[in-house]
This record gives C-alpha cells, structure tokens and sequence, in this order.
C-alpha cells in the first residue's frame, strides 16, 4: 500500500517562546522591537514607560514560533527589576549602540548576569545597533557565534493582527533614538571586530543592525529561532499548540498578564516583512 503523503503536509506546530531586550537606555531596543513588530520607526520616539509587550510569529519551514517580546527599561535604577522579565525567558537580545563604547560594556554586564541567572540554554544575541550611523558597513552584515548558525532567508515573520502592544509595567524604557549624528559622519565608536571577538568567546549570536533602516532586524530572530532548541518547544501538537514557556502572554491591547496566562487562540499564516 502506498503511504498516505497528507500527514506530512499537515499543519506546523506552534510555540510560544518568550524574549527579553536587555541593554542600556538609549541603544534602540524599543525601535529594534517596533521594527520587527511593525515594520515602522519612528525619529523622535518618546522613552517607553515600564516594560512594553509585544508578539511576532515567525515562520520557520517545519516550526512556527511566536515571540513573546519584553522590552525592558534601561536606566540603571530599574536594572534590579530585569530578573522578573528574563526568568524562564528562551532567548535575549542584549543590545548596545556602536557609537557608544561604554554601552558594549553594559552589554558585556547584562550577558554575564544571564548566564549566571537566565535559564540554562538561553539562546543570546548580541546586537550592535545604529549601524546606519557609520561611514562603511564594516562587515556588519548577519554573522552568527557560538555554533548556532547564520540566519535563514528561508524563514519569514508573519504579525498577529493587533496583537502588537506596549504596556505600562514600572519605571522608564528606553528610546530608539538613532539620529544622535549628522549622516555621512563616521559616529563608530565600537569596532565589528571587537564585539564579534567577545561574542564568539561567550558563544553568541553576534549582528550589528539598524532599526532606522531595517538591516538585519528580521535576521537577528530569525537566526534565535532557529537556534531554540528542538527539545524546550515540546508540547501540545497541531494548529494552537502553544508552549508556554514562562512569562505573561497579552490577553488584550490594554493589559500586561504578569501571572503566565495562556492564548489559546492558533497562530495566523502570513507575512508582515
């Protein structure tokens, strides 16, 4: 008898894997996510109030995974309330400003905190962010470390409609501020080589992006999450399947869940590149 071939064209499972944005005030992180989320970005964007919310599917060729975004603040004094974001988290972007030296630093402070306390197996990417800001690409194009693989152009993002939001938490976020120089000026003030070098040394995920632009946005999840491991997305199969994987999901436009509620609603098919 020949082989029913239906089953292998059935549904791809769906999970949810939840994300944290780590890094100094200012970096970008809030536009890198509007980016990713919206494809939009905004000049003169007004600092996030507490920790915004937001989710992005992103369709892999066997699996779909639905990131479920916390965008922390990054002034210092709320840096004591990071842990209740990045607990259970799958996967960090820990981001710094290439015009900025000290934020590497800072960067180089969040990864070591992770891999002390983060989850065992967090998947990092350190991302140098503002790439627009200087005067040559300086091989800033995807590059990946730590044995993890580059990017895949064969995955895309597909957004949820309205499912994109911010939400009000505690303390200030950051801004996405990338227009700190005049264009044409050569702002770099973090060589490529130097992050890359630190970043295969810890075995990270290592681009430099530009929210302003959109270079390298899309790939820098993509690359997460084809990096997640096949073994923490296990859980309820077919169409809706969603693994919880700690952290609150958005039940609606105007409310942050902090106590892990489920959505049980199956993801969408589609595109939002």
């Amino acid at each position: 008898m020949v082989a029913d071939s239906g089953a292998a064209s059935g549904p791809k499972p769906s999970s949810s894997v939840k994300l944290v944005l780590l890094g100094e005030a200012a970096v970008g992180k809030s536009s890198l996510v509007m980016r990713f989320v919206n494809n939009d970005f905004q000049e003169n964007k007004e600092p996030t109030i507490g920790a915004a919310f937001l989710t992005q599917k992103c369709n892999l060729p066997t699996r779909t995974i639905k990131f479920e975004i916390w965008d922390t603040a990054g002034q210092e004094r709320f840096a004591s309330l990071a842990p209740m974001y990045y607990r259970n988290a799958q996967a960090a972007l820990v981001v710094y400003d290439i015009t900025k030296a000290a934020s590497l630093t800072k960067a180089q402070h969040w990864v070591a905190e992770l891999q002390r306390q983060a989850s065992p197996g967090i998947v990092i990417a350190l991302v140098g962010n503002k790439s627009d800001l200087a005067a040559s690409p300086n091989n800033s194009g995807s590059s990946s470390s730590g044995g993890s693989g580059g990017a895949l152009s064969d995955a895309s993002t597909a957004g949820d409609d309205g499912d994109a939001a911010s939400s009000t938490a505690v303390g200030d976020g950051d801004d996405g501020d990338e227009d700190e120089e005049g264009e044409g000026g050569d702002a770099r003030k973090v060589a490529t080589k130097v992050a890359k070098a630190y970043a295969d040394e810890e075995g990270l995920l290592f681009f430099e992006t530009s929210a302003k632009t959109g270079l390298n946005v899309a790939e820098v999840f993509t690359a997460i999450a084809n990096a997640i491991p096949e073994t923490s997305l296990k859980g309820p199969r077919g169409v809706g399947g969603q693994t919880h994987l700690g952290g609150g999901r958005q039940e609606d436009a105007a409310r942050v869940n902090l106590t892990g509620g489920r959505d049980a609603a199956g993801p969408k098919e589609g595109c939002a590149c």
